[in-house]
C-alpha cells in the first residue's frame, strides 16, 4: 500500500505495492506522522507538525492504486517571531497553532520483477484548507503591539519511486528517493522593524527538494497490516499506520 507523502502535510509514502485484493478492492488506513521540514524565505525556518489522518484506497491486480486522505495537523515554526533589531522584542519566539484540516489525493503503479522484487512509483498532492495563525505581544521602540502571524495556502506536490522486497512472513521492505515542492504565504498584521514578516505576503518554499525514505509493511491478522517508515530530507520524519484490506 502506498500511503501518500507529504513534503509537508500528508503522511508516509508506504510500500509501492497495493494491499487490496488482486481482483480489485478497497483498503483503509489510519495513521500518525511526525514531520519536520526546512522552509526558506529571506532566511530559513524549521516547520514541525503532528499529523493524524484517515485514508481510503482502491487498488487492483497488485499493480495500481488510487487514494484519498483527510486529516488534521498542527504547526510549529521555530523562531518565527525572532527580531534582528534590538529595539524590537517579542513575548515569544515560536509560532504554534492547533489542529487544521488537510486533504491528499494521489495514485501509484507497481511493476513486479518476480515474486520477491519489484519497483513502483507514485504522484500525489496535498492542500491545507485552513490558515495557520498565532499571535505574539511585540514591543518596538517603546510601544507594545499585538501582532498576528498567518501562514496560508500551504500545499505540496510529490513524486517518488521505490524498490520493494517481499521477505518471509509476507513483510514488505522498501527503499527509494523522492522529490517534492511545497509552498505557503506568510504575513504579519503589523510592519515592525527587525521582524521579517509584514503586511505584504512573503512566499515560503521548502528548501529540501529531494530526499530518501525506507520502511516496512508488516502483516498482522485478518486483513490488518502495520506500516512503519522514516524519511530524511535535511530533517528526519517518521510515522506508523494501521491498514485494513476488505
Amino acid at each position: 500500500m502506498l500511503l501518500p507523502s507529504v513534503a509537508f502535510a500528508g503522511g508516509m509514502f508506504g510500500p509501492p505495492q497495493t494491499v487490496s485484493e488482486k481482483p480489485g478492492g478497497l483498503n483503509t488506513a489510519i495513521g500518525y506522522r511526525w514531520h519536520e521540514d526546512k522552509f526558506k524565505s529571506h532566511t530559513d525556518y524549521i516547520f514541525k507538525q503532528n499529523q493524524v489522518y484517515s485514508q481510503v484506497s482502491y487498488g487492483a491486480q497488485n499493480i495500481w492504486e488510487i487514494y484519498g486522505r483527510v486529516g488534521i495537523a498542527d504547526l510549529k515554526i521555530a523562531d518565527a517571531f525572532r527580531s534582528a533589531n534590538t529595539s524590537t522584542i517579542a513575548s515569544k519566539k515560536d509560532m504554534e497553532e492547533n489542529w487544521k484540516f488537510f486533504c491528499t489525493l494521489g495514485a501509484k503503479a507497481f511493476y513486479p520483477f518476480n515474486n520477491i522484487f519489484g519497483i513502483g512509483a507514485f504522484i500525489q498532492g496535498t492542500y491545507n484548507f485552513s490558515n495557520f495563525t498565532d499571535e505574539s505581544t511585540i514591543r518596538s521602540n517603546g510601544i507594545t503591539y499585538l501582532a498576528d502571524l498567518k501562514i496560508e495556502n500551504l500545499w505540496d506536490v510529490n513524486f517518488g519511486a521505490a524498490l520493494q522486497a517481499t521477505v518471509p512472513l509476507g513483510i514488505k521492505l522498501y527503499l527509494g528517493p523522492y522529490i517534492s515542492y511545497s509552498e505557503a504565504k506568510a504575513s504579519l498584521s503589523k510592519d515592525l522593524p527587525g521582524i521579517e514578516w509584514g503586511k505584504a505576503k512573503i512566499l515560503m518554499q521548502n528548501k529540501s527538494r529531494a530526499g530518501g525514505f525506507a520502511g516496512a509493511d508488516i502483516p498482522l491478522a485478518k486483513g490488518f497490516r502495520m506500516n512503519v517508515e522514516g524519511q530524511y530530507a535535511k530533517r528526519l520524519s517518521f510515522g506508523a499506520a494501521i491498514t485494513y484490506a476488505y
